[in-house]
Parts: C-alpha cells; sequence; structure tokens
C-alpha cells in the first residue's frame, strides 16, 4: 500500500505534530457537548428574514475557523452570536 503525501499548510503542519505529541485530548463528555451546540443551532434555525452583510475577508476567515473547531456552520455561528447579542447575553466592546 502506498502512502499519499501532501503539502500541509503552517497551521496543519503544527496540528499534525502536537497530534503526534499527544498533546490532543478525547472530548468525554461528547453528549452534553453536543446537546449544547444543538441548542445553538436550534436557536438559530428559525429563521424570519435573510440579510446581507459585508465582512473583511481577514475577519470572515477568522469567522469561519472558529466555527470549524466548534463544529458548526459559520453561519450559523455568526447567528447564534447575534442571538446572544439581541437578547443580552453578550456584550459588545467598541
Amino acid at each position: 500500500m502506498t502512502m499519499k503525501y501532501f503539502d500541509l499548510s503552517n497551521e496543519e503542519k503544527k496540528i499534525l505534530d502536537e497530534f503526534e505529541r499527544g498533546e490532543w485530548v478525547e472530548i468525554k463528555e461528547t453528549k452534553q457537548e453536543k446537546r449544547h451546540f444543538q441548542r445553538y443551532a436550534s436557536n438559530t434555525l428559525n429563521k424570519l428574514k435573510n440579510i446581507n452583510i459585508r465582512l473583511s475577508l481577514r475577519d470572515l476567515q477568522r469567522i469561519r475557523a472558529q466555527a470549524l473547531e466548534s463544529g458548526l456552520p459559520y453561519q450559523t455561528l455568526l447567528s447564534a452570536l447575534i442571538h446572544q447579542y439581541a437578547e443580552k447575553k453578550i456584550k459588545l466592546e467598541l
């Protein structure tokens, strides 16, 4: 069996190195975590209005990366953040 080699980005190389050193740990409470994110998703699925928003490419890339880490689509993550702000659960510092 031949092994395929891929060019990894610096971030991917860092993650691979951390994994190989055993720095990544299994999440024991996966059911609780899953319920946590399902709650966020269900709060955002009641769409009443679609909007268009302009973001810098840098901000969008960072949001997508954070959403990926959270296991959520980035639009769901943005919607959850807006919902939390609207419900005064989080504050915006300007």
